[in-house]
């Protein structure tokens, strides 16, 4: 560092925000392109310069004159570089996780819907095939009672006795089969 940085570095320890200005306008074009360098991303690394600045600032009682300030401010600009870049590799491992169990989950959503479907036709199955074909008509068929009743011949009591009596079956059945 020649002899006015020297003196520039000096007056920002003391606490001059202009000599810190011109501190700033020295160093500030170098420290975008490293940081440009190794972030790869334009606004990223103009916050990081400012970010390190800022932090000069509030350490520079600190900071030794007798010390390379270039030195200094590049080591700093390198470590938040790659705090940074740890950081944004933690966070897409993380999505990436994320995505993984939404998918997982996913697929156990669907089996356990597989599951549940095949539950429901082997307890539709095992139904009479009176009260299978009378709940069958109900649920798939949309008939009414009335309709029903007068399509097999009976009454339409006891259409509606038989289907209380299937889906009484076939909820407990399901409750048996279903995990809790």
């Amino acid at each position: 560092m020649n002899y006015s940085l020297e003196s520039i570095l000096c007056n920002v320890i003391q606490g001059d925000q202009a000599a810190f200005a011109k501190l700033y306008r020295h160093y500030r074009t170098p420290a975008l392109k490293f940081c440009l360098y190794l972030l790869k991303d334009q606004e990223e690394a103009e916050n990081m310069v400012h970010d390190v600045f800022i932090k000069i600032w509030e350490r520079r009682a600190s900071i030794n004159p007798d010390l390379n300030f270039s030195s200094y401010l590049f080591t700093c600009l390198r470590n938040m570089a790659f705090d940074y870049l740890k950081q944004v590799e933690k966070s897409q491992l993380l999505k990436q996780r994320y995505m993984e169990r939404m998918e997982s989950a996913h697929h156990e959503e669907v089996d356990d819907q597989e599951n549940r479907f095949k539950s429901l036709q082997t307890a539709i199955n095992s139904l009479s095939e009176k009260r299978k074909m009378i709940l069958l008509l109900n649920i798939e068929g949309g008939k009414s009672y009335q309709e029903i009743a007068e399509l097999l011949r009976i009454s339409k009591n006891t259409v509606k006795n038989q289907l209380v009596k299937a889906k009484q079956l076939l909820r407990e059945k399901l409750d048996y089969a279903l995990p809790a």
